[in-house]
This record gives C-alpha cells, sequence and structure tokens, in this order.
C-alpha cells in the first residue's frame, strides 16, 4: 500500500494579501492586526461604508449571498477568512475554489445553522442542556411541555444580538396560543427550542487553530448580557480552577473536532449545580474577547491573523486582568450630542474603541470601552465607571 504525503500548507508570509468575509467591527479589528503585521487587506461587504472600509486596500460591496463578489474577493488572495458566519454556502465554495478559506466551508455550514449546530455537538458527545429541533408549530407545541414549559426558542439562521429569539414562559395551565404567538413571531422558520436553565453565570472560551494543527486556548472569559446583548465581558472569569481546565479543554476539543482553521469562540453556561454546557459557537473573532487586545500577550485579532496566514500562535496568557462594556447605540441617542469621551478617558486604564458608524440605533454596537486593572473586579469597575461618565 502506497502511502501519499499531503504537501504542507505554506505559511503566508507579510506582504501577502488576507481577505476578509465581512467588513464589520470584527473584520475592522482583525484588518488592523493584519495592517500592523505587514499583510494588505481586502474585505466584502453589503455595506460600502463598512467599518472595515476606512482601514484596508479595497473594499468589494456584496451581500452575504452573493457568489460572483465573494468570488472577486478571493481572486488573488493569499487566504480568505470571516468576521462574519451568515455567508451563503455557495458563496463559501466559491471562495474555497479560488483561495485557502479558513474556517473551510463544511464548519461554517454546520455553525451558521443552529438547527445543524445543536445536533452536531449532541451527537459528538460535548455537553448542551436539553433541546429540540422543531420545525412546524406542531413540533413545538409537542416540545415546549416536554422540555419543562420554559423554553427559550431561537430560529436556525441570521439571528444575534437577541435578534430571532422568544421565550416560552409555560405553566401547567398554559394556552396553546402562547406557543402559537412565539412560532409566528419567528417567521414560523425552522427553530431551536431549548429549556430554560439555572444558571450561575456565562462564561465563553476562544480557541485558536492553524493549517498545521495547532491548538491553542484562551482563559475563560465571563459574559453579563442584557436584552440578549452582551453588555460587559471581563477576563479571568473567576471560576474554580477545575472548572477553568474543563472548559479551555472543551473549546479545544470542539475547535479540533470541527477541523476549523482560525478562531472557534464557545459560549458556555455554568449552571447552579455545577454543569458546565455549550450554549453557542461562532467561528471568528468575538465580542466577548476584545479585551484579549489590551490583557493578552496575544490579541484575539492578531490571533486570527496568524491562523489564517499558517503562522504559529501566539501565547494566550493573560498577563492583566482586563474588561470591556458595549457602547450600543442608546448611549448616543439618549442623550444630547456628543457622548463625554473626555470624562470616560480620565478614568485609569481605560481606552476607547469606536467603529466609525454614522447612524447609531437601538440595540446596535457604535463601540466599546475596555480597561485594565490590577484584579478583574478592579478593570470592571473602571469600565463601567467610565461608560457611567458618558
Amino acid at each position: 500500500m502506497t502511502t501519499v504525503s499531503l504537501p504542507k500548507p505554506e505559511k503566508i508570509r507579510p506582504g501577502g494579501l488576507l481577505a476578509i468575509l465581512g467588513g464589520g467591527q470584527l473584520g475592522r479589528m482583525m484588518a488592523m492586526a493584519a495592517r500592523t503585521m505587514g499583510y494588505r487587506v481586502r474585505v466584502m461587504d453589503p455595506e460600502p461604508a463598512c467599518p472595515a472600509s476606512f482601514v484596508v486596500d479595497e473594499t468589494i460591496a456584496g451581500r452575504w449571498d452573493d457568489v460572483d463578489a465573494a468570488r472577486r474577493l478571493a481572486a488573488g488572495a493569499d487566504a480568505v477568512t470571516l468576521e462574519i458566519e451568515q455567508i451563503g454556502v455557495e458563496a463559501l465554495r466559491g471562495v474555497a475554489r479560488l483561495a485557502p478559506l479558513r474556517p473551510g466551508v463544511e464548519p461554517i455550514r454546520i455553525i451558521q445553522d443552529k438547527t445543524l449546530q445543536k445536533p452536531w455537538l449532541a451527537e459528538h458527545g460535548f455537553p448542551v442542556g436539553p433541546f429540540r429541533v422543531v420545525r412546524s408549530e406542531a413540533d413545538l407545541q409537542a416540545g415546549a411541555p416536554a422540555l419543562g414549559g420554559n423554553v427559550f426558542l431561537k430560529i436556525g439562521r441570521g439571528g444575534y444580538d437577541g435578534r430571532g429569539q422568544a421565550r416560552i414562559g409555560l405553566d401547567p395551565h398554559a394556552t396553546r396560543e402562547s406557543v402559537t404567538e412565539a412560532w409566528s413571531s419567528l417567521g414560523g422558520r425552522p427553530c431551536v427550542a431549548e429549556q430554560a436553565l439555572e444558571l450561575d453565570c456565562e462564561i465563553s472560551v476562544m480557541a485558536a487553530r492553524n493549517p498545521a494543527g495547532e491548538v491553542r486556548a484562551y482563559p475563560a472569559a465571563r459574559n453579563h448580557h442584557e436584552n440578549q446583548i452582551l453588555a460587559w465581558s471581563v477576563l479571568p472569569a473567576g471560576i474554580s480552577p477545575q472548572l477553568e481546565s474543563r472548559a479551555e479543554a472543551l473549546a479545544a476539543g470542539i475547535i479540533a473536532q470541527l477541523g476549523i482553521e482560525g478562531l472557534l469562540c464557545v459560549e458556555m453556561f455554568v449552571t447552579r449545580r455545577g454543569e458546565l454546557l455549550v450554549n453557542e459557537m461562532a467561528p471568528r473573532p468575538h465580542n466577548s474577547y476584545h479585551q484579549s487586545e489590551r490583557g493578552c500577550v496575544t490579541s484575539q485579532f492578531e490571533q486570527a491573523v496568524r491562523a489564517a496566514c499558517n503562522l504559529p500562535l501566539g501565547s494566550t496568557e493573560l498577563i492583566s486582568p482586563c474588561a470591556i462594556v458595549n457602547l450600543l447605540g442608546e448611549v448616543w441617542l439618549n442623550k444630547t450630542g456628543e457622548p463625554n469621551f473626555a470624562d470616560a478617558l480620565a478614568v485609569p486604564g481605560v481606552r476607547l474603541h469606536l467603529y466609525e458608524k454614522k447612524t447609531p440605533r437601538v440595540g446596535r454596537k457604535m463601540g466599546h470601552l475596555s480597561s485594565v486593572g490590577a484584579t478583574a473586579e478592579q478593570a470592571l469597575e473602571r469600565v463601567l465607571e467610565a461608560k457611567d461618565k458618558l
């Protein structure tokens, strides 16, 4: 029997062209890291004046399912990565025919649809809470009571930052109409119904894997959500060493099993009974690791570039406790005139990060504040104090 040795993926040296599917704030910060390392950057986004457009060499306008635009993005690129997973599968395949696509078509196809993502996790032995895939109202009418009556309903494709979710709080005397209302509110599309859990906290772990197979996981971040949108996140998470070890191993195991070349953020629940359960996954930089730019040896954005370019991964060591707080459109809409950035920046250890989005809207991420401190508590206190001063 003849053994065929496949050629090792080439390392992409500075000066090469990195292409990014998506030009939002994550693409912008990834592009800034890439430019610092000497790479040229091209992005594709539906909005020509997207946040990344101000810092890249070229912006291609195209919808997420625009195969032609995706092919133009990939033409001549040394590697293609992404900052949003909602890219059409045919567009992804078109890219992969022209350039190395990292993280890869199949992992994105699975992750971008919760009706595929959740069963994949369960089938591969990763811990998840009780759930059911529902494809009709009849499925939901049967599934909600079976899940204990207190259920989160999430659309399979396209939901984020609280969009595409409904809560069903059933009691023994609840009517079928409440289930019908929830199903209709999400457009009658395939969904995942998840049992509501009693939580101690929510954490996430960012893992990275390069084409050479090297894997590194960051320390866990503790996350706080308001209206299903991340409000703040802090590193370290302040969980026990045993739980920290389990969480990092879980993220590393998932990224290896999926075969991702790039980043994978694994959002997890810690229940009051001490269970560690996977909530959702994102194959890209993540809001809960923006503070890695301040407190880790290697930021998530530099790590994304290293992974896409097949370079050795950087250290994920935490060198200072750090925290971020999101700045949503409400910061601008709830006051007259520009927010008071000067007062916010007077707080020790605080930095301002704005995304050059011109129109504030309720729930829209316009920027964030980051901070460092001697402890996680101090870092979080500083960044929340700075936000209050806005």
